[in-house]
């Protein structure tokens, strides 16, 4: 039994040193146990605190969502109303011309009936003209009652006119009776051409503009023969008038500056104001009396040549986006405008509202104008011909790049094309194919807004380049003629050739205006 005691007490001594082992052993995990509680109850804190936080977000979200529907709502409020008040100063401003246009009517019927039945008196009596002015009165026929044979100062006619008329009938003695049917039939078409200028395009057979003189050969530019630093900002767009002496300017700085080409230097004339945003082409209506300006304040601007009003006469809005270009119909009154907005739009000048809207598929970088066509570049690398008579789209001419500009010879049987591939395309209309590609080791063109241009006889085409240079093509042969560099440091926006041939002016982006020989 003492052995048996000796080994329980081993027994026992063992198990009170596993007891001893096992207790701190649950004395390490209670005391993990407190510190994974004290843990659990911080993220406990944590997550409450990330509910309240997000519940709060949540809340400013709503508000915010709340508010921006408000906001949408006035948006689309105020735009309703804007595009209401639009429609209402279209038709306020069509329903003025309307109004202008009959009281002129009215004023010209009646002018025209007064005219008309004192030169019917006056034209019963023969009038006698001696080499005197002074015996005119001799001359009437004995009995005949004393009636004037012509107004003394009619309104139709100034006074240089007159002068003129008088010495004409003074000028020989061999015309010693002069019957004044003649005067009437004179006087009467006279008035039946202010009448028929009057009056506006809609409903009337469609004016046309006298013709430009055709450049019999253009002469190819040399040198340099004035530089200006014309404008505060770059330069966008020149073109010369039809007389081939006044040039215009527009640039980024709104304003269009009127330029007279005098001994082969440019001297200012005028500056037109009033312009919503950058200029980014100009032109000139073919009597040479306006210009129209596009901006990149969705509308585009006309103005008077030699008013002293420098400010717009008429704006065409109706754009949503820039407009890139604006030129003048051959017919009169009559505009078509290209814009960003993917639209191209006809305008009636005298009445300054849209006729008619054109949608495309992608943004259009230019117009030109033939006869009964409409013809638009666009950035889908893609040309679109237009019947002004028709809705649809008669034509597409697919080339390489973004359409950067388009150049219609005055012959209109060729169309030439810049565009974002470094190449210029002379299309052939008559059979609707490109005959001419030019390109050249250093060419490219620098914007999507470059101008590249005819010689007003055809033989040349004409573009700057990015770095300054101007490149001159021969149109028959497709060969680079002439390369200029000097002035310019920056890229070449624009060109223009005068209709007379004789003169070349370049803008670039670095305010300069370059005048070359």
């Amino acid at each position: 039994m003492a052995y048996q005691v000796v080994e329980k007490s081993a027994a026992l001594g063992s198990l009170e040193s596993e007891l001893e082992e096992r207790q701190r052993r649950l004395a390490a995990l209670e005391a993990r146990v407190t510190q994974l509680q004290e843990a659990r109850a911080q993220h406990a804190q944590q997550v409450d605190a990330l509910q309240a936080r997000n519940a709060a977000q949540r809340a400013a979200y709503e508000a915010l969502r709340a508010h921006a529907g408000l906001q949408e709502a006035a948006l689309r409020r105020l735009e309703e109303e804007a595009q209401d008040l639009l429609e209402r100063l279209v038709q306020r401003k069509a329903r003025a011309a309307a109004e202008r246009n009959l009281r002129n009517e009215r004023r010209e019927k009646a002018k025209q009936a007064r005219v008309s039945q004192e030169l019917k008196k006056a034209a019963k009596r023969t009038v006698s003209i001696s080499e005197n002015p002074d015996t005119l009165g001799d001359g009437i026929r004995e009995g005949a009652e004393m009636t004037p044979a012509l107004p003394a100062e009619p309104e139709f006619l100034d006074s240089e006119a007159g002068e003129k008329w008088k010495k004409r009938a003074f000028r020989s003695a061999s015309a010693t009776s002069l019957t004044l049917s003649r005067c009437v039939d004179v006087v009467k078409g006279l008035l039946d051409f202010k009448k028929r200028r009057g009056h506006s395009i809609g409903g009337a057979p469609e004016q046309r503009y006298q013709s430009i003189p055709v450049c019999v050969a253009a002469r190819l530019p040399t040198w340099a023969q004035d530089v200006l630093d014309a404008h505060l900002s770059e330069v966008n767009a020149v073109l010369f008038g039809p007389n081939s002496s006044l040039l215009a300017t527009g640039g980024a700085d709104r304003l269009i500056h009127l330029w007279n080409v005098v001994g082969g230097r440019l001297e200012a004339n005028h500056t037109l104001e009033g312009a919503g945003g950058s200029i980014t082409s100009v032109d000139f209506d073919p009597s040479g009396s306006q210009v129209l300006a596009a901006t990149y304040n969705q509308a585009a601007q006309l103005w008077k040549v030699g008013e002293a009003q420098s400010k717009g006469q008429e704006t065409l809005s109706g754009h949503t986006d820039k407009v890139t270009a604006a030129k003048f119909k051959l017919t009169r009154h009559q505009a078509v405008t290209g814009s960003r907005d993917r639209t191209v739009k006809e305008w009636d000048l005298g009445r300054a509202y849209c006729s008619r809207t054109i949608n495309v598929l992608s943004y259009c970088n230019d117009v030109v104008c033939g006869d009964h066509v409409i013809i638009s570049g666009h950035n889908d690398q893609k040309i679109r011909f237009w019947d002004s008579r028709g809705p649809r789209c008669i034509q597409v001419i697919p080339v390489q790049g973004r359409v950067t500009s388009l150049s219609l010879s005055h012959d209109q049987l060729h169309l030439l094309s810049c565009s974002r591939d470094d190449t210029l395309k002379v299309i052939d209309l008559r059979v609707s194919n490109i005959r001419q590609v030019f390109s050249a080791d250093g060419f490219k063109c620098g914007s999507d807004w470059t101008k590249a241009v005819f010689s007003p006889d055809r033989s040349y085409a004409l573009a700057g380049s990015w770095d300054g240079a101007l490149y001159i093509w021969d149109v028959d042969t497709g060969k680079l003629k002439k390369s200029l560099r000097g002035p310019h440091c920056a890229a070449v926006n624009a060109v223009a050739w005068c209709y007379s041939g004789s003169h070349v002016v370049s803008v670039d982006q670095a305010r300069k205006v370059v005048l070359w020989h």
